[in-house]
């Protein structure tokens, strides 16, 4: 027989690593082809001129350049606008 009582079980025991999101390289900085410079879960921050969005959302340069971030009205599916951030390279 057990010496020691029971002492129920533990729920808390899980934990994930953090995924690293974010804005990599801000406006102003310099950027090379294919860098990332958002990652993002979501299109929290669109793409514009000069970049590409890939599969999980990550906002990447297409040229190489300098880094602009200005805010921009887009149109939800509800037909609301709201203001967004849109990376662009110059």
């Amino acid at each position: 027989m057990s010496h020691v009582k029971a002492g129920g079980t533990a729920k808390n025991t899980r934990d994930s690593v953090g995924q690293r999101l974010g804005v990599k390289l801000f406006g102003g900085q310099k950027v090379k082809t294919g860098q990332v410079i958002v990652r993002q879960v979501g299109l929290t921050k669109r793409a514009g001129e000069g970049t590409f969005v890939s599969r999980n959302f990550t906002i990447h340069a297409a040229r190489d350049g300098v880094v602009k971030m200005t805010t921009r009205k887009v149109r939800t599916f509800s037909g609301r606008s709201v203001p967004r951030v849109e990376v662009t390279v110059e």
